[in-house]
């Protein structure tokens, strides 16, 4: 039975969401404040959060700021806020996905299933690990991604790359050469239920090129193939 920890501060929807998750099989915990979120998150270790942005004291991005120093737990972020650099903004703290207030039940509940329906399939692959023939530290010159330790290093030094950049940097890798179209890259890296459109590839390649490219205004490893997408060639 899958975890699920729920932080939001209105009443009546942190009633219907423990009900509408409880009632698919979830075990549901929760909180109406940032602190006591981020806390919860770090006791019970859900297998997913589903976090509001305007919390009482911390924030829900400071909450996602603060939990992805220690955990990679999908985030599904909740807010009433339309604008796209909000999104952006976190996106770029660690949220996996987004859904603006009022919403479906029904998108919100697809959407969880999706974003464990996803970890699932990533810690199968890892199981059966051992058994592929994909090798598990994949070297491009100075550049070296580590699958067995999900991380990867320029130079020897560790890069500070939060977990969808990680993501996004190993599929590209293992697909070296291949012309990946943002489609696909969505499809693959952020999940087949994310709607929050192709600038989200545009904007985490560019963070990428910021951290492994010799010049990022003159990318050398993640190419733009123009009206299609990009490719890796590492």
């Amino acid at each position: 039975m899958a975890k699920v920890l729920l932080v939001e501060d209105e009443p009546a929807l942190l009633e219907a969401l423990e009900y509408s998750l409880a009632k698919q099989g979830y075990e549901v915990l929760s909180a109406s404040d940032g602190a006591e979120g981020l806390n919860l998150a770090l006791s019970e270790w859900p297998d997913l959060l589903v976090l509001d942005i305007m919390l009482p004291g911390i924030d829900g991005l400071e909450v996602c700021r603060r939990l992805r120093q220690h955990s990679s737990v999908p985030i599904i972020m909740l807010t009433a806020l339309a604008d796209e650099v909000d999104k952006v903004v976190g996106l770029e703290l660690g949220a996996d996905d987004y859904v603006t207030k009022p919403f479906a039940m029904r998108e919100l509940l697809a959407r969880v299933k999706a974003q464990l329906r996803r970890v699932q399939m990533t810690q199968q692959e890892a199981t059966t690990e051992s058994d592929s023939p994909r090798p598990q530290r994949m070297l491009f010159g100075d550049l070296c991604i580590d699958e067995a330790r999900h991380e990867a290093t320029l130079r020897g030094r560790a890069l500070a790359l939060k977990p969808r950049e990680y993501d996004l940097l190993a599929f590209m890798a293992r697909n070296r050469g291949m012309v990946l179209s943002r489609e696909l890259i969505l499809e693959r890296v952020w999940g087949w239920s994310y709607d929050g459109g192709s600038r989200t590839v545009d904007v985490h390649i560019r963070w990428l090129r910021e951290k492994i490219e010799p010049s990022p205004s003159q990318p050398v490893r993640i190419v733009t193939v123009r009206g299609v997408g990009y490719r890796f060639e590492g």
